[in-house]
């Protein structure tokens, strides 16, 4: 039997239906980090956690574009998630981030 012969089975769309969520959200339980690397891994990577955050944050609170998003608009965002205030290098990756997702 040909390949175009053969039909594939229709998926389900969620569109005409209601998505379930679980609610209430709670968090993936944190692991170590795995020892032995530089310290310089360590402070990128938690960098990086932050910055993905923070961008999440900045996403769902309707800043959608890298240019909307200032150094102020991203402290205060931290400051309402309740993470401590990032720095210049933290808000530039958060920008980055936001451009890069499109």
């Amino acid at each position: 039997m040909p390949a175009a012969a053969t039909k594939p089975k229709p998926t389900q769309s969620t569109a005409g239906r209601p998505v379930p969520m679980d609610l209430p959200y709670a968090p993936v339980d944190k692991r170590p980090l795995p020892p032995g690397r530089p310290r310089e891994w360590y402070v990128t990577h938690n960098r990086r956690l932050k910055a993905m955050r923070l961008a999440i944050a900045l996403l769902d609170s309707g800043v959608y574009v890298p240019n909307q998003a200032r150094n102020e608009t991203i402290r205060s965002t931290a400051e309402q998630i309740g993470v401590h205030p990032p720095s210049d290098t933290t808000c530039h990756m958060v920008r980055a981030l936001m451009r890069y997702s499109r």
